[in-house]
């Protein structure tokens, strides 16, 4: 039988159990309720040199109306000061980085929607990062990460010579490998070259090296970070062109060539 020590000292160890696991319990009630979400619907974007690239970030709270005292803080990995820094309806940018200076900016009149999106202009080499956009306000608290990628990248040109086609893009970087399908999904001989500009970037001039005739071709640009399927129908004497840009969803994974362009004309042939 056991003693009235024993039954105290065990009912002591029950006592405390129980009374931890309502703590725990009322600790999650009260994040769940308290707190909304951070998210980015595009966490490895990919600026294009020169052109404006806007870096995604909405922050959702449990309640239907924002409140006025939204916290936006913008920062970028290995870097002192802040991007972008908004409180009390209004910009800080005391501690503001000098590489921002006139840069960036907020959506003012889209933030009592839930918009911390931040608008980077005139994309550089040295605006390739890790950012960080933290958000405080009534019923949420967060920060999310987007990875910026910058590289150069445009649609080509594509005209009809000597029977034949040719595609000319006047900017890329990295470098890309150019490849040519007909209609059916069969690769066809094209010659393609390369003529350096400013920056690292290249022109690219590819030529099909087979007679056309009316149909659809497709010719595709594609480098680490960015493809450009362009489909190029041609009736008659003239060339209709429309280019579709597909971005890699990840800085550390680069589609091999062969693998991604396959699966792009299977994509293709499907539609």
């Amino acid at each position: 039988m056991a003693s009235i020590g024993q039954i105290i000292f065990w009912s002591m160890i029950v006592l405390i159990f129980v009374m931890a696991g309502l703590i725990i319990l009322l600790l999650a009630i009260a994040f769940s309720v308290s707190q909304g979400s951070v998210v980015t619907n595009k966490p490895f974007p990919v600026g294009n040199l020169g052109q404006d690239v806007i870096l995604d970030c909405k922050f959702q709270t449990k309640t239907s109306q924002v409140s006025s005292d939204v916290s936006i803080t913008w920062q970028k990995d290995g870097l002192t000061g802040v991007v972008y820094q908004y409180q009390n309806n209004a910009d800080h940018l005391q501690d503001q980085n000098p590489q921002f200076k006139n840069k960036v900016k907020l959506f003012p009149d889209a933030i009592h929607t839930g918009n911390a999106s931040l608008l980077l202009r005139t994309v550089r080499m040295e605006d390739e990062g890790v950012y960080r956009c933290s958000v405080t306000a009534s019923g949420v608290t967060g920060t999310v990460s987007i990875h910026l990628r910058v590289g150069a990248f445009s649609a080509p040109n594509i005209t009809r010579s000597n029977n034949s086609l040719k595609a000319y893009a006047q900017r890329w970087l990295p470098k890309p490998d150019v490849t040519w399908f007909d209609q059916n999904g069969t690769q066809l001989k094209s010659s393609t070259e390369f003529y350096s500009i400013p920056m690292g970037i290249v022109q690219v001039m590819s030529d099909l090296q087979v007679q056309v005739t009316e149909g659809t071709y497709t010719c595709i640009i594609q480098n680490a970070l960015v493809t450009a399927v362009s489909e190029a129908t041609v009736r008659d004497n003239e060339v209709l062109t429309r280019t579709d840009f597909i971005f890699n969803s990840s800085p550390n994974i680069v589609t091999s060539h062969v693998i991604g362009t396959a699966f792009i004309i299977f994509c293709m042939l499907v539609y």
